[in-house]
C-alpha cells in the first residue's frame, strides 16, 4: 500500500503535464490548495477519497494505471 502514494505521485504529474495544466491551474480545478498537490505529486502526502476522485476524473487518467500498475 505504500507504493500507491509513490505511484500517484508520478502518474498525477505526467497526466497534469500532458494536459497543460500548471500546478496552481490544477488546484483551483480540483478546490484544493497548491501546496497539498505538490505533496500529493512528490508523494509526501495522500490525498482523500474525494480528492482522488476529482484527481482521476479532472486528469483522465484511468484508475488502473494507480493500482494495478502491472
Amino acid at each position: 500500500m505504500n507504493k500507491i502514494p509513490d505511484r500517484l505521485g508520478i502518474v498525477v504529474k505526467s497526466a497534469r503535464s500532458d494536459n497543460d495544466l500548471t500546478l496552481c491551474e490544477l488546484a483551483t480545478r480540483l478546490k484544493i490548495t497548491s501546496r497539498y498537490l505538490i505533496a500529493i505529486e512528490n508523494g509526501q502526502q495522500k490525498p482523500s477519497y474525494d480528492v482522488l476522485f476529482r484527481l482521476i476524473r479532472e486528469l483522465r487518467i484511468s484508475a488502473d494505471r494507480i493500482f494495478y500498475p502491472e
